[in-house]
């Protein structure tokens, strides 16, 4: 297949802005396709023939492997051109999909880390003090446990975003999708002691000592220092309280379909790595205590 004249870089941007005006994808996911994508472009221009079919794909496969990438990021990066691939064929860009048959590496999935109720407890009384970073901190903390929404939908929350009266929030998810969520008594007492006190020249929910948004990055900062605080001394993200907030749930016996509601995800398969928690769980109890075990 020949590629003669062909703006690859031209029809990258055409691809991303597809994704983000007519697929709603989050800035995120946009930054990801951007950064594998132009990786692969990079690679392209360094061959002899800037030509792309299926066997052009499996050198820049077997390259990443030899640059020691993961399976994980490799699996991304297949998705990656697999959609691209598939936006030029539908545009009638190119005749043939050159990505069709190409496979990503198998991974095992690892299962996500999370923290116990004692834990989680230890991590949300830790911001000490009645300071307005103190009062904003636990109130980040007590959403992020109470909701289990997504960092970047933590920081994107304005104060229309907030309904004190139904204890709820409105999250805008992937895809610009919207979704209400439940707020549990705790939340809401720190959310309304940080509104009575949070200053007031932005709309944006959580702001920092100079009244500006609260970057994803700041969040994690915060989460780091009240888990060393706590005493835990593992690596633990705002992801970790998501998986926290859903096998909590889970745990305590609520239904599949309804935590697959809160979390935002589309797909109940995504939402089924919780239960492999609750089963290990229930596994490891029944090997220390059972006397027919081992």
């Amino acid at each position: 297949m020949s590629q003669q004249r062909f703006s690859w870089r031209f029809h990258l941007t055409r691809f991303l802005e597809y994704l983000s005006s007519q697929r709603n994808c989050s800035r995120y996911t946009i930054i990801s396709y951007r950064k594998d994508l132009f990786q692969f472009l990079s690679f392209l221009k360094n061959r002899p023939e800037q030509t792309v079919d299926y066997q052009t794909l499996r050198a820049y496969l077997a390259w990443l492997k030899d640059d020691r990438y993961s399976a994980t990021s490799i699996s991304r990066k297949v998705a990656s051109l697999r959609s691209f691939f598939t936006f030029l064929v539908r545009r009638k860009l190119l005749r043939h999909n050159p990505a069709l048959l190409l496979k990503a590496p198998r991974t095992a999935r690892p299962l996500p880390s999370f923290l116990t109720v004692e834990e989680m407890f230890r991590v949300l009384e830790a911001p000490r003090g009645n300071n307005l970073l103190a009062v904003r901190d636990r109130a980040i903390l007590e959403v992020l446990y109470a909701t289990g929404i997504r960092v970047g939908e933590l920081v994107s929350l304005t104060d229309r975003s907030v309904n004190l009266i139904e204890e709820s929030i409105k999250v805008r998810g992937k895809g610009n999708k919207e979704r209400i969520v439940p707020l549990g008594e705790p939340a809401v007492k720190a959310l309304t002691e940080y509104l009575q006190r949070r200053p007031g020249r932005t709309r944006i929910l959580f702001v920092n000592r100079f009244g500006s948004p609260l970057t994803s990055r700041s969040v994690q900062r915060l989460i780091q220092k009240y888990c060393r605080l706590a005493g835990i001394n593992r690596r633990v993200s705002p992801h970790t309280f998501r998986h926290t907030f859903a096998t909590h749930l889970l745990d305590r016996g609520a239904d599949l379909r309804s935590v697959q509601e809160l979390l935002g995800h589309e797909h109940i398969s995504t939402t089924q790595i919780y239960t492999h928690l609750t089963v290990e769980k229930l596994r490891e109890g029944y090997q220390k205590a059972h006397p027919r075990a081992r």
